[in-house]
């Protein structure tokens, strides 16, 4: 696995709805830009090999730095995967939806749920949105948000930029019943 860079990100509410959060409601997200595994390769048709040797990799490598950028327990989490545009979105989700690399992050969040995911193809400084739930409940409605990334240099063509966002509470000022009051 050949690391480009990292980028960590915070996010910190102060003020929602023109009232105050405290304590602040902090989000945070930390971004692996990697070479693409089968850059070059044209269409490869089973990708086990390139993900045997990178996504394990890289949820040890970005499971601890969120959680430690966080300052908190998890409550929510995500991940993503944005495909350069050489690449193939399936070259991103063979990476981030397989238990080699999740469960580095449900194991240090001691989290049970799914994680919630976005992957997409796109050039340099593409936005994408990553989708967070509750990290042992998904029916929790408070804590179903998303966080907004943007890396201004990533992905290159043959890059993917692999991505982990914790939350250590649910949305700022969330107001919505809980899910059991509608069934």
């Amino acid at each position: 696995m050949q690391v480009r860079k990292i980028v960590t990100l915070i996010d910190e509410t102060h003020i929602e709805g023109g009232k105050p959060v405290d304590p602040a409601a902090r989000v945070a997200v930390v971004a692996a830009v990697i070479e693409n595994p089968w850059a070059g390769q044209g269409f490869v048709d089973d990708l086990g090999a390139g993900i045997d040797a990178t996504a394990s990799d890289l949820g040890a490598l970005l499971a601890p730095r969120v959680l430690e950028a966080l300052g908190a327990p998890a409550e929510a989490y995500g991940k993503g995967a944005v495909v350069g545009l050489d690449g193939e979105i399936e070259h991103g989700s063979g990476l981030i939806h397989t238990l080699k690399f999740g469960n580095h992050f449900r194991d240090a969040a001691n989290a049970s749920t799914l994680l919630p995911a976005v992957e997409k193809r796109g050039p340099a400084g593409v936005v994408f949105d990553i989708p967070l739930k509750h990290i042992t409940d998904a029916t929790i409605r408070s804590h179903h948000q998303t966080v907004e990334v943007r890396l201004a240099d990533a992905p290159h063509a043959d890059e993917i930029v692999i991505a982990l966002a914790a939350a250590a509470q649910g949305r700022p000022q969330q107001r919505l019943a809980d899910l059991s009051t509608e069934q």
